[in-house]
C-alpha cells in the first residue's frame, strides 16, 4: 500500500528548520533536569515506601495532599490508581530503609495521616477500634480484650475469638472488596454478642491500606546503574551492528539520532513533572530499537539509489530515499501511534508513564531519522569532501544472476 506518489520534499533544505527544532526541545529538557525539576525519579529508583490506599468512595486527591502536607509528610506524592472514576490511590513516602519495621512504619504513617486529616470520623470515634483497618492480629487480640461472649482469659477464649476475628476480616476483605459499607455487614458472619460489641465500639473510617510495597536506597541505586547501562549497552550494540551492516558513519549517525530521542522524551518527562519507573525505562528501550529500525530503512534505501545514481549529489539521493520511504513510515509510525496514544489515553493511571514515553519517543524516533540521521551523512560526506577526501558511503551490491 503506498499513501504517497511521486513525492518530492526537499528535506535537507529544511535541515536548519530542524536543527533548531531540535535545539529547541534539547535545550529546554536540559535546563528542566539540570535547573528545575530535576530527573523525577520514582520510588523503584530513589527508594522509598509505597502505600496503596482504597476509598468506600471516590476520593479527592487535593483533599489528600493538603492532609499530607498538615501531617508533615512533606516529600509524599499521590496519584490516583487505575480508572479515572477509581476508587484507590498510590501514596509514596520518601526514601526507607528496607526492614519489616519500616513496612509498619510507612502503613501506620499512612493511616495516622488520613484519620486524623482527611477521614470524617470524628470526636466520637477517638480510642475505638478502626475495622477499615484492623489486621487480624489485631482485631482478635480486641475481641479477646473486650470478650463480648464472658469467655474469660483461656486458650479456648482466645482462639474462639481468633476464629471469629478471621471469619469477619475474610468477609471483608474477599465480599465487600475490602471495606465495610456498614457495621451491620458483620453480623452474618459472626455471633450477635460480637456484633453488638463491634457496632458499639468500632467504627468505618471509609478508607483501607491494601498494600505497602518499599525499595531501599541501595537497591534503588543498583536499579538507576543497570537501567543507565541498560540504555548504554543498547546503543554500543546498535553501533556495532550498522558499522558491521554499513560503515561506521551510518552507526555514529543513527546512535546520535537516537540519543537525541531519548533525551527529548527524558526531558518531557523532566518538563512535565512525570515520574520515570523501570516501565518508562522499558518504553525507553523500545523506542530505542524502533527508532533505529525506522533509520536503518531509510539508511538501506540510501544505499540501494547510490548503487543507481553514482553521478547524482549525495544530498539529491537522500532526499529522494526519504521520500521513497515516506509511506512506509507514515503507515507503521502512524499505526504504532494511533495504538500507544489509545494506551496513553485510556489506559489508566498504571500504563501513564509507559505510554507516555512511547507517545513522545514515536513522535521523536520518526521525526529524527529523517531530520537528524539522514543530514548527518550529508554533513559528514560534505566534511570529507572539504578536506580532499573520497567519498565513504557506499554503493550496495548489485545481486548475483
Amino acid at each position: 500500500m503506498e499513501l504517497f506518489r511521486e513525492v518530492k520534499i526537499d528535506w535537507l533544505g529544511k535541515k536548519w528548520y530542524f536543527l533548531g527544532f531540535s535545539l529547541i526541545f534539547s535545550v529546554a529538557g536540559l535546563l528542566s533536569l539540570f535547573f528545575w525539576h530535576g530527573l523525577p525519579l520514582d520510588v523503584d529508583f530513589k527508594g522509598g515506601t509505597m502505600v496503596r490506599v482504597k476509598f468506600d468512595q471516590k476520593p479527592d486527591i487535593d483533599h489528600i495532599r493538603r492532609a499530607a502536607d498538615r501531617a508533615g509528610l512533606k516529600d509524599s506524592r499521590i496519584q490516583s490508581f487505575g480508572a479515572a472514576t477509581g476508587d484507590e490511590v498510590i501514596i509514596t513516602l520518601a526514601e526507607s530503609q528496607t526492614s519489616e519495621a519500616a513496612l509498619d512504619q510507612g502503613r501506620a504513617a499512612i493511616v495516622s495521616t488520613l484519620t486524623n486529616n482527611y477521614s470524617a470520623t470524628g470526636p466520637a470515634n477517638q480510642g475505638k477500634l478502626d475495622l477499615d483497618n484492623a489486621g487480624r492480629s489485631t482485631l482478635a487480640a480486641w475481641l479477646a480484650q473486650h470478650d463480648p461472649e464472658h469467655l474469660g482469659n483461656s486458650d479456648s477464649s482466645t482462639q474462639h475469638y481468633t476464629q471469629q476475628a478471621n471469619a469477619i476480616l475474610d468477609d471483608r476483605d474477599n465480599q465487600h472488596g475490602g471495606l465495610f459499607a456498614s457495621i451491620d455487614n458483620v453480623s452474618g458472619v459472626t455471633t450477635p454478642a460480637v456484633a453488638n460489641e463491634l457496632k458499639q465500639d468500632a467504627y468505618l473510617s471509609g478508607f483501607a491500606v491494601r498494600n505497602v510495597e518499599i525499595v531501599g536506597p541501595q537497591v534503588g541505586a543498583q536499579l538507576r546503574k543497570q537501567a543507565l547501562l541498560a540504555t548504554l549497552y543498547s546503543l554500543a550494540g546498535m553501533l556495532v551492528y550498522l558499522w558491521f551492516r554499513f560503515e561506521l558513519i551510518y552507526g555514529v549517525a543513527a546512535v546520535v539520532a537516537v540519543f537525541h530521542d531519548t533525551l527529548i522524551t527524558i526531558g518531557a518527562f523532566s518538563l512535565s513533572n512525570q515520574e520515570i519507573s523501570l516501565t518508562v525505562i522499558a518504553a525507553i528501550l523500545t523506542l530505542v530499537g524502533y527508532s533505529m529500525n525506522d533509520t536503518i530503512v531509510v539508511f538501506d534505501r540510501i544505499r540501494e539509489n547510490l548503487r543507481m545514481s553514482r553521478r547524482e549529489p549525495l544530498s539529491v539521493v537522500v532526499n529522494r530515499s526519504i521520500n521513497q520511504t515516506l509511506s512506509r513510515t507514515v503507515l507503521t509510525s502512524g499505526l504504532t501511534f494511533l495504538t500507544v496514544l489509545s494506551l496513553y489515553l485510556f489506559g489508566g493511571e498504571v500504563l501513564h508513564g509507559f505510554s507516555f514515553a512511547l507517545v513522545i519517543g514515536i513522535l521523536i524516533g520518526t521525526y529524527s531519522s529523517i531530520a537528524v540521521a539522514a543530514p548527518m551523512l550529508v554533513a559528514y560526506q560534505d566534511w570529507r569532501s572539504g578536506r580532499g577526501k573520497s567519498a565513504v558511503l557506499p554503493a550496495a551490491k548489485k545481486a548475483k544472476a
